[in-house]
């Protein structure tokens, strides 16, 4: 491997997200500045051919990557903010397991990839009967 390919390879086992080929390159050139865009497109499309690096479609128009090794863990992907939070849920996989064994399958392997909004804050329930009166008395 050359030492181009070899920093590529620790910025991303080193990446605690998931970053697209614009971050790696960010990053990458941090470390060692003759390595051009160009050499991270090749090197990320290498490694995903050869199973060491995993493409992931969270939104937003651009393939991010994460190590191939990283176990069995789920992705959370706020719609808002772009943000992926892993997470891994035994329960779920047993589910999953179930599901494939009554289809007549051996579960192989699974990708799970959830797309959600975080929940705001709602204002207690006693402040919506206040509301309520107060337009009451406006009204009259």
């Amino acid at each position: 491997m050359t030492g181009q390919r070899r920093v590529i390879a620790r910025v991303l086992s080193e990446a605690e997200d998931h970053p697209d080929v614009e971050e790696l390159y960010r990053r990458a050139v941090a470390l060692d500045s003759r390595i051009s865009i160009a050499t991270v497109y090749r090197t990320v499309r290498l490694f995903e051919e050869k199973g060491i690096l995993e493409r992931r479609d969270f939104g937003g128009g651009r393939a991010r990557y994460e190590p191939s090794e990283h176990g069995h863990h789920y992705h959370l992907i706020d719609v808002d903010t772009g943000k992926v939070i892993e997470f891994e849920d035994a329960e779920h996989e047993r589910v999953l397991q179930a599901i494939a064994a009554r289809l007549g399958f051996e579960l192989v392997s699974l990708r799970l990839e959830v797309f959600g909004r975080k929940i705001e804050a709602r204002p207690a329930v006693e402040e919506e009967p206040r509301l309520v009166s107060r337009l009451r008395d406006v009204s009259r």
